[in-house]
């Protein structure tokens, strides 16, 4: 018996310890176990124990407990959400100055050059910072405000993309210093964008003077003005090239300059040789050779068929049953009559040359030789598109007689050898559709493809001229100007603005800075010596970055575009306020659907 007694007590201390523990635990108590006839404990009360109906609606507040509260009870499972100064305000600007970094050392001539795959395994070489943000696909939200900034300066402007990009970074590189000292990001937009106002003003009084009535078909002015964006690209080439766009250009200006079309000036890429052997053609040039004998015609009609030229088939698989010869022969003759009728339709059009898009079968090539047609074969639809702009014409579906409205017009189109290449060129000078074709000769494709974004560089400065000839000093001439009136209209400032003003025109000294130590020059030195030159009233004081040293930009006659630095600091400033308004990132769950399947390398899409 009191071995039995004891044997209860220990019993009853065992499940007392349970209880205290699982009371501790804050652990919901299972049903049934009050019937044992203990109270439950309540750890918040000073006696150890609580009646049964306490512990029902403990069991209750740990369940609310544990749903979602604030944001996260809207949105779904896997979404992210950053709030504040340290996670989206400060993230967002090092994410901008980390994209900044990467384009800043290719600004200038002296720029590196950035070798980027894309998705597809394309490989470019080049220190155009829009080719390398548009193939870098930028994923960070913040990051991508200036690469759409960047994008809109290159597709408004076709040059600048690099100042709009570096120069925004910078300027959120001074938001952040401004923010650590205590300002608000309200006080840093409201300065920047009085600072930005003020520099636009200054920008217009550094204007040279009499550029706002300048001839754009004289070359030598073209080439001067030019020059500078050419040479950004290709150090060392950029005469050459130059002389090359501007003879193109000239070619092409409309009566009424302002209605210059950049896409007149068109680029051929042929391998072989070097930039020396590059030329400028009167027309369109078409890497490819005309098919058949025919190899020139003169003042001529063309029809154009998208479809291609050859016999139409059924979309649908067929069966002939032929018995005897005679209906074989009878069969082909047929077929051949049907393709003899088109093509002479074709001919009594007056049409003289059909281009077709797509193949040209043998027996409709045997015909066109009969009715003396010339055949040329464009497989690219743009090129065709942008053939039928030149000449007029109205491309087909499928070879059919042409209505008299559907035909264009050519001057001329003959077949010639450049460069051990054998070449189509097309003519047209009625209309308005004159066309030029710079034909660049280099050693591989990634020079090519280099040369002909300094081209494309090239043409949109003269499209800019055309739209607004003035001009401001270059060679970090205009920036030092700037950063030193923008911080005398600081100091007037009473506000704690002032301070953001006066950080804005220190972000002027990014550019002057850049340049010399992509140079490998004293940064430091440079800057302070036009510092010195501008403050005794020397303000076309540039950076002579052959000789290492400050010296008068109309010397050298380094001349930047009134309008690509304006838009180009607007688009910086817009963007940075941009990024600096926002305070929160909510981004949802990515879409869980299967990843597409990447084409294979080299293959791109149409």
């Amino acid at each position: 018996m009191l071995w039995l007694s004891q044997k209860r007590q220990t019993h009853t201390l065992s499940l007392t310890h349970a209880v205290l523990k699982q009371a501790e635990a804050k652990v919901p108590f299972p049903l049934g176990f009050s019937d044992l006839g203990f109270p439950l404990p309540s750890p918040s009360s000073s006696s150890p124990l609580q009646p049964r109906n306490t512990a029902k609606k403990r069991e209750r507040m740990v369940g609310f407990n544990m749903q979602p509260y604030g944001i996260q009870s809207m949105l779904k499972e896997g979404h992210k959400h950053l709030s504040g100064l340290d996670e989206a305000v400060l993230k967002n600007i090092d994410a901008c100055k980390q994209l900044s970094t990467i384009t800043r050392t290719s600004l200038g001539p002296n720029g590196m050059n950035k070798m980027v795959i894309n998705h597809l395994d394309k490989l470019f070489v080049t220190n155009d910072a829009a080719t390398i943000v548009s193939e870098l696909e930028v994923q960070h939200p913040a990051a991508k405000v200036l690469v759409l900034a960047g994008k809109a300066q290159q597709e408004e402007i076709g040059d600048g993309a690099n100042l709009t990009i570096s120069f925004a970074g910078e300027l959120l590189q001074g938001a952040e210093d401004l923010i650590r000292m205590g300002l608000h990001p309200s006080e840093i937009i409201s300065g920047y964008s009085k600072a930005i106002k003020k520099a636009i003003e200054i920008l217009d009084e550094l204007v040279g003077n009499g550029s706002e009535n300048m001839d754009v078909r004289d070359k030598e002015q073209v080439i001067s003005r030019m020059k500078a964006a050419v040479a950004s690209k290709q150090f060392g080439l950029e005469d050459t090239i130059c002389s090359f766009v501007a003879d193109a250009c000239i070619q092409v200006c409309p009566k009424n300059p302002a209605n210059f079309n950049v896409d007149n000036v068109r680029v051929a890429k042929l391998l072989g040789g070097g930039l020396h052997n590059s030329t400028v053609v009167r027309g369109l040039v078409l890497k490819s050779d005309a098919v058949g004998t025919i190899k020139r015609m003169e003042k001529a009609k063309v029809a154009v068929f998208a479809g291609g030229v050859d016999t139409s088939a059924t979309e649908t698989k067929g069966t002939v049953l032929i018995h005897s010869a005679e209906q074989l022969e009878n069969y082909s003759k047929t077929e051949e009559a049907k393709v003899e009728e088109l093509i002479k339709a074709v001919a009594d059009s007056g049409a003289k040359v059909i281009v077709s898009g797509a193949a040209v079968g043998e027996m409709a090539l045997h015909f066109c030789e009969r009715y003396k047609l010339m055949v040329l074969k464009i497989s690219s639809k743009f090129e065709l598109r942008r053939f039928c702009r030149t000449t007029g014409a109205v491309a087909m579906l499928k070879l059919s007689q042409p209505n008299p409205d559907d035909l264009g017009y050519v001057d001329s189109v003959s077949v010639e050898e450049i460069g051990g290449a054998r070449v189509t060129i097309v003519k047209n000078e009625e209309g308005g559709n004159s066309v030029a074709t710079v034909v660049l000769r280099g050693s591989t494709d990634s020079i090519l493809d280099d040369l002909e974004r300094a081209v494309d560089d090239g043409v949109n400065t003269y499209k800019a001229l055309c739209r607004d000839s003035r001009i401001v000093p270059g060679a970090a001439a205009t920036e030092i100007e700037l950063a030193k009136r923008v911080k005398d209209f600081s100091f007037k400032e009473t506000g704690l603005d002032q301070y953001a003003i006066a950080k804005f025109a220190e972000c002027f000294e990014m550019v002057p800075r850049t340049l010399a130590e992509n140079a490998g020059l004293n940064a430091m030195e440079i800057i302070s010596s036009l510092y010195a030159e501008h403050a005794s009233g020397n303000t076309k004081i540039g950076i002579d970055l052959d000789g290492g040293v400050c010296k008068d930009i109309s010397t050298m006659s380094i001349w930047d575009l009134h309008v690509t630095k304006s838009f180009a600091l607007k688009y910086a400033a817009d963007a940075a306020c941009t990024v600096l308004r926002v305070d929160q990132i909510i981004m949802s769950k990515p879409a869980g659907g299967p990843r597409r399947q990447e084409p294979a390398g080299g293959m791109d899409e149409d």
